[in-house]
């Protein structure tokens, strides 16, 4: 059986995640290697962390490149933000190197992006610059992104460039309002179920703007009220969270359909569902495709050393 020669490795390493893709001399993918090792389980013992994920996917690579959290603060080493002056296509020059004397191979981290609003006020991301970017070597140059997760990230580009960043802390909120506090309390013991019209009806109400502190209330008061099952707490929740975050996005942002999704497509479904009432159409794209065109790229236009 044939087995091509491993030339790149590319590490998408997250704050809890890590997944590991071994490229070929023409960018194809030969084998791939996911596990728990992100920053955090990572933290003092990076450079045994990644020979483990190099060994997972039987790669000796001429060069190793790392993206996500592992270069944060928490990770290996913090690799500086890029500014808006820098197109997504350019950062192969801005590559921060890791040097090991004990280890001939090359290990470079992408660096984040740091992009300031019109008043000056900063938003950042790491991690999903390189989903950016792979997206923009799929055609996809121009328009408005969403990538959800823990921090939704919205980004506007402009013939591959970013010119427009805003994080909403969803997922977060959603998890830690999910398990502490009142709105935990009154869904009490009930065992969850997904209730799609629950869900639109949190939507609908994050329609009606206000505060999302009192939209978050109002969960609480539908089910002690009686007009929500605990059971559907987590769905209405959801719905809130997800409706305040495509209002805010709709209004001030004035994100323009249709808007590309790089996401897992349970996610992307909520989004859409969520999205219809205000006239919004998603275009997902696979973000593994997307990773993997971004390393492609880095692997023909970036630095060796």
């Amino acid at each position: 059986m044939d087995n091509p020669e491993v030339t790149f490795v590319g590490v998408d390493w997250g704050t809890t995640h890590r997944r590991a893709y071994a490229l070929d001399a023409g960018g194809q993918c030969i084998r791939s290697h996911a596990d728990g090792e992100g920053a955090l389980a990572s933290k003092g013992r990076f450079p045994e962390a990644l020979r483990a994920a190099l060994d997972a996917i039987d790669a000796r690579p001429t060069q190793v490149l790392m993206s996500g959290m592992v270069g944060s603060a928490m990770g290996w080493k913090e690799a500086p933000y890029l500014d808006a002056s820098v197109a997504l296509a350019d950062m192969p020059q801005h590559l921060m190197l890791i040097p090991d004397d004990s280890d001939p191979v090359p290990r470079h981290v992408v660096p984040g992006y740091c992009i300031r609003n019109q008043w000056g006020q900063p938003d950042v991301m790491r991690g999903e610059e390189t989903q950016l970017l792979g997206a923009v070597t799929l055609g996809h140059h121009t328009g408005w992104f969403v990538l959800p997760g823990t921090h939704s990230k919205w980004v506007e580009l402009k013939a591959g460039r970013i010119v427009q960043l805003r994080t909403y802390m969803t997922g977060e909120l959603f998890d830690v309002l999910s398990k502490n506090g009142t709105l935990a309390a009154a869904a009490g013991s009930s065992e969850q179920v997904w209730d799609a019209t629950v869900f639109a009806q949190g939507v609908q109400a994050a329609q009606h703007g206000g505060a999302l502190s009192h939209l978050l209330f109002e969960c609480r008061a539908r089910v002690v009220c009686g007009d929500m099952p605990a059971a559907s707490t987590r769905a209405y929740l959801s719905g809130v969270l997800i409706g305040s975050e495509l209002h805010d996005v709709a209004h001030s942002a004035r994100a323009a359909a249709p808007v590309k999704i790089i996401g897992s497509p349970e996610l992307a479904q909520h989004y859409q569902t969520a999205a219809a009432p205000l006239g919004l159409a998603f275009e997902v794209i696979n973000a593994q495709d997307a990773f993997l065109g971004a390393m492609a790229h880095f692997q023909s236009h970036g630095k060796s050393a």
